[in-house]
């Protein structure tokens, strides 16, 4: 019967030695922890990379929710350093962040950005400005020239708006009528 006992007691002792934890090796001061359970990254959660906010840099927004099917896809945007030159003639939307030097014509929208530097000639319903453009610009609905950006050569447009700080030069005029109408690729295909 007091054997029983002692047998529940060796067994119960051995539990204790495999549950708890090796020690550490003596350290400098004569004195031992345990060590401490292996951890597991794979756990951890990331944390999701914020934009940084840069002083006088609108952040970029969406123009439409991402997989929307109302066929606004034809947007173009050159990147700060990048340089392009030649013909664009299927784009909706021009955002120019680097050098260009084109020809645009059949867009609805070009956006110059502060950084950005367009030169050529531009035929579209709006326009905003915010950096360099040098050439002929026609802005059939409406042109913006933001603070800091710069216009130069033969401007013709709608209606105008012009921030302070905001500069343009050249031949300057409104359309009243008397310009005729753009020809864009789809109305040459319905003739």
């Amino acid at each position: 019967m007091f054997g029983k006992k002692k047998e529940d007691a060796a067994t119960t002792n051995k539990e204790e030695q495999i549950a708890a934890f090796p020690l550490k090796p003596f350290s400098r001061k004569g004195s031992h922890v345990a060590s401490k359970p292996p951890t597991s990254t794979s756990d951890q959660t990331i944390a999701p990379r914020r934009v940084p906010d840069i002083a006088g840099v609108s952040p970029r927004r969406m123009e439409r929710p991402m997989g929307g099917g109302d066929g606004d896809g034809k947007s173009l945007v050159v990147g700060r350093d990048i340089r392009l030159s030649g013909e664009i003639t299927a784009c909706d939307k021009l955002v120019v962040e680097g050098h260009i030097e084109v020809g645009l014509q059949g867009a609805r929208v070009i956006e110059v950005s502060q950084t950005g530097y367009f030169k050529g000639k531009a035929d579209v319903e709006e326009a905003y400005i915010s950096g360099n453009f040098e050439g002929e610009l026609i802005a059939r609905d409406r042109l913006v020239v933001r603070s800091g950006g710069r216009i130069s050569g033969t401007i013709r447009y709608g209606r105008i708006v012009i921030e302070s700080g905001g500069e343009i030069s050249g031949d300057m005029q409104t359309l009243d009528g008397t310009e005729p109408p753009r020809k864009t690729p789809d109305s040459d295909a319905g003739a």
